[in-house]
């Protein structure tokens, strides 16, 4: 336990000054994760020796027998994995990136599988001849936005360490699914329906997933992938390095530096020298209810952790702690269930507020900028935290908190410029235990719904394949502010960007006991996810199921944001009388969540989405 324990307004150019560009309430830049699919109500699923929730049943249905033949929580996550980038092919696969948090029974270890810039690039990659910030799209579909995929690399790091079955046996479910076919479903057939640059983009995704005619294929209509069928076996004899050297690294260069329109600088160099790192948990202390817990994610260059970490503490330091769920006409979702009060909305809109400034002041690649202070638990610490907590509005029916700005831990220097809000997307979560108590949580993405609308055939001149990463979108499209400072999260040549992914361990602070694994995709909204789901777990009592079906809400900087049709009027109401700006729109958060019980485990999966739990 020692490591654990130590452990779009793209338009916006940095004409303001620092403090302008983040006081606003009212700019909300276009961050809705993938599409809404429907709701279906889930209760979860008990089991007594191991469970595993991913986001779509096929894949779920992998890692369960990867489990059931004695596998370990890694090894499921692979087979997982492989089968997600076959049926949920928008959110994650082999030309992505992941983030893996594990735990052996003793130690926190941290998987960094994130994705690199180019070697080529440079800070002005994002930025049009006229000196401007792209627009988002401009940016993303087309070679330009790709960067160097990390997932399998890192995967293959962690199975080293702690895989138990044999590396080629994890594809075999994959493999097969991809040679027999599977039904598309109804989410992807959504989907694929709502996107708006894939089958104009690319011929090679545009045959595999469409018609003639331009419509998708039809739900339940049984989709082959043949090429990814080759891909894979190659990746299970070959390992990573069949993925990033070779025929299947030429077909993935090829297709980014020859795009048409807009060509990116991914090179066989870059793939071939790409290493996924292991770091230091970032492990913070949270009391609730009179417990103790000590709560783990992912360091820098994730900001996950970190923002979520600070707005537990910040509310700490309010009177949230003393609001209860609400079941009165205040707190009554818009289905009469309970959910958060007006008053605690409050609280928890401006404790975000001051944590994403912080955010877009100093989080990016540990490799390339250093922490303030010399430390990133600095933004933790308590008394800085009760520094900023002070900022926070508390008395009754007071007005929100006007300018959020970021703070300065004690020997912190601000030697960057704040990063303005832009668009973040994409991922898929998946949260295993094992039968030998092993646990995980794991998120992985290729960032935007589709990713940059790239599909490679590895090679194999076969139908389908695997999409590539717009991951390099997650940087600062605007390097600098006016006066020339840079921004921590600007591009650099083999920098990893800043993400928000958040998978998380949560752990009984007194016995060291494992109680939650969790996460959820989301772009910048995963923060607030996880933060519900533990708040509501560790603060209201709930179960990790109740927790996930909370209705969704967070702020990234600018309007409190509310999951639409999920809040009654009156809580709606309350919050616009004492001058919050609220913006209802589609939050389609993706959780996925394993809980320790006295005998056993219970899993949730999140009802916007088609996740299941499943488990002996």
């Amino acid at each position: 336990m020692k490591k654990m324990l130590l452990c779009s307004a793209l338009a916006l150019a940095y004409t303001l000054s620092a403090q302008a560009q983040v006081n606003t309430q009212t700019q909300t830049p276009n961050i809705q994760p993938e599409a809404a699919s429907g709701y279906s109500a889930k209760t979860g699923h008990n089991s007594a020796k191991f469970s595993v929730a991913a986001a779509n049943p096929l894949a779920t249905q992998a890692g369960y027998d990867i489990l059931k033949k004695g596998g370990s929580a890694v090894d499921a996550a692979i087979a997982v994995q492989m089968v997600l980038g076959l049926v949920e092919p928008q959110s994650s696969g082999l030309g992505g990136g992941a983030f893996l948090l594990h735990f052996d029974g003793k130690t926190v270890e941290a998987f960094d599988g994130r994705e690199t810039a180019p070697t080529e690039a440079d800070e002005n990659l994002l930025l049009s001849k006229d000196g401007q910030p792209m627009p988002f799209y401009t940016a993303v579909v087309g070679g330009l936005s790709v960067g160097t995929p990390g997932a399998v690399r890192m995967l293959e790091l962690a199975h080293q360490q702690h895989g138990k079955l044999p590396w080629a046996s994890l594809f075999e479910p994959a493999i097969e699914l991809a040679e027999q076919g599977f039904e598309i479903s109804p989410r992807l057939y959504s989907l694929l329906a709502d996107e708006k640059y894939l089958y104009a983009n690319d011929a090679q995704a545009a045959s595999y997933f469409y018609l003639s005619n331009g419509q998708p294929r039809p739900i339940g209509s049984r989709l082959r992938n043949p090429a990814l069928a080759d891909i894979l076996r190659q990746i299970a004899e070959g390992g990573s390095k069949a993925l990033l050297e070779g025929v299947i690294a030429q077909s993935i260069v090829a297709k980014v530096q020859g795009h048409a329109t807009n060509p990116g600088k991914l090179s066989l160099a870059d793939l071939s020298n790409y290493r996924a790192k292991q770091r230091d948990p970032l492990c913070s202390d949270y009391s609730a209810s009179g417990k103790s817990y000590v709560v783990c994610g992912m360091p820098p260059p994730s900001s996950g952790a970190l923002t979520v970490a600070q707005i537990l503490g910040l509310l700490s330091y309010t009177n949230a702690a003393n609001l209860q769920l609400s079941s009165g006409k205040d707190g009554l979702t818009s289905g009469n269930a309970p959910a958060p009060s007006s008053d605690w909305l409050h609280l928890y809109n401006q404790a975000a507020r001051l944590a994403f400034a912080d955010r877009n002041q100093y989080i990016a690649d540990p490799d390339f900028v250093a922490p303030p202070a010399g430390s990133w638990t600095s933004l933790l610490a308590p008394n800085y935290l009760n520094q900023r907590a002070k900022l926070i509005a508390q008395s009754p029916g007071s007005a929100p908190l006007k300018n959020a700005i970021a703070g300065q831990p004690q020997g912190a220097n601000l030697v960057y410029a704040p990063m303005a809000e832009q668009s973040e997307y994409g991922t898929s979560h998946i949260s295993v235990i094992d039968a030998a108590g092993n646990a995980l949580a794991m998120t992985t993405t290729i960032e935007s719904q589709f990713g940059a609308r790239l599909m490679v055939d590895g090679g194999t001149g076969k139908a389908g394949g695997f999409l590539l990463n717009n991951e390099l979108t997650d940087f600062s499209f605007a390097p600098r502010d006016a006066n020339g400072t840079p921004v921590a999260n600007r591009v650099e040549a083999g920098k990893r960007p800043r993400s928000s992914m958040a998978p998380t361990l949560v752990f009984d602070k007194d016995s060291g006991k494992l109680l939650v694994s969790a996460g959820s995709p989301g772009g910048a909204l995963i923060i607030h996810f996880v933060a519900k789901t533990l708040y509501g777990s560790l603060n209201w009592g709930l179960d990790v199921q109740q927790a996930i079906n909370l209705p969704n809400f967070g702020s990234t900087g600018g309007a409190l944001m509310l999951e639409e049709n999920r809040f009654s009027p009156a809580a709606i109401e309350a919050l616009r009388d004492r001058g919050t700006v609220v913006n209802e729109i589609n939050m389609t958060s993706g959780l996925q969540a394993i809980q320790t019980l006295s005998q056993g485990f219970f899993g949730a999966a999140d009802p916007r989405r088609e996740g299941l739990v499943l488990g002996d």
